[in-house]
C-alpha cells in the first residue's frame, strides 16, 4: 500500500486543494494527516488562504481515503466540523516494516517512544527530514502550509518499505529506505 504522509496544513485551503491534487497525481492508496488540521495556532501566522470551514468540505469529501492524527492545535471544537475521527497514532506496515505516525509534540527523535519501531513519522515541528538513529528512520513530513527554517512545503511518501520526502512539485528531497 501507498502512503502520502502530510502535516500541518493550519486551515489553509489552498494548501489542502493542493494535498488533494497531490494524492491523486501519486496514485497514493491512503492520504495519512498528521494533525494541525484547522488552527494555525498561537505562535503561527495566518497561512495563505485560511479556510477552515473549506477545508473541512474538501477533507470531509475524501474522508475514506484518509486517516487523521490529532495534532497539538486540533481541539474537540473541530471535530465538530469534521466527518472523520481524530486518532492518537497509528502504526502502519510497509514492506515489513512497523512505522509509528504521530504528530511529533509527543514522540520524536528527541522523546522516542518506549516501543521499538522501525520507523517514527511525524510532524508538529514544520521540518521536513529524513534521519536514521540507532537504526530507527525518524521522518518529519515537514508542513503543508507553513513551513521553517529555510525548508520547502513538503510531505511524505511511504512506499513498499521506502519513506520519500518530497516538495509540492512531486521532487524527492530525501528518500531512505527503512
Amino acid at each position: 500500500m501507498k502512503y502520502l504522509i502530510a502535516s500541518d496544513i493550519h486551515g489553509s485551503n489552498f494548501y489542502t486543494e493542493k494535498l488533494i491534487k497531490i494524492l491523486s497525481e501519486e496514485k497514493a492508496d491512503k492520504l495519512i494527516l498528521l494533525g494541525d488540521i484547522y488552527n494555525h495556532g498561537p505562535r503561527n501566522p495566518l497561512p495563505e488562504d485560511y479556510a477552515p470551514l473549506k477545508v473541512a468540505e474538501n477533507l470531509n469529501a475524501i474522508k475514506e481515503q484518509m486517516l487523521v492524527i490529532k495534532g497539538n492545535c486540533d481541539s474537540q471544537v473541530d471535530t465538530m466540523i469534521s466527518n472523520f475521527d481524530f486518532i492518537e497514532e497509528v502504526v502502519l506496515v510497509s514492506g515489513g516494516k512497523s512505522v509509528l505516525c504521530t504528530h511529533g509534540h509527543v514522540y520524536n527523535k528527541d522523546n522516542k517512544p518506549k516501543t521499538k519501531f522501525d520507523a517514527v513519522v511525524y510532524g508538529h515541528f514544520h521540518t521536513g527530514f529524513i534521519e536514521k538513529i540507532d537504526g530507527v528512520v525518524f521522518a518529519n513530513a515537514g508542513s503543508m502550509s507553513l513551513p521553517k527554517n529555510d525548508t520547502p512545503n513538503s510531505y511524505l511518501i511511504l512506499d513498499e518499505g521506502k519513506l520519500f520526502l518530497k516538495d509540492l512539485d512531486g521532487k524527492v528531497i530525501v528518500q531512505q529506505d527503512i
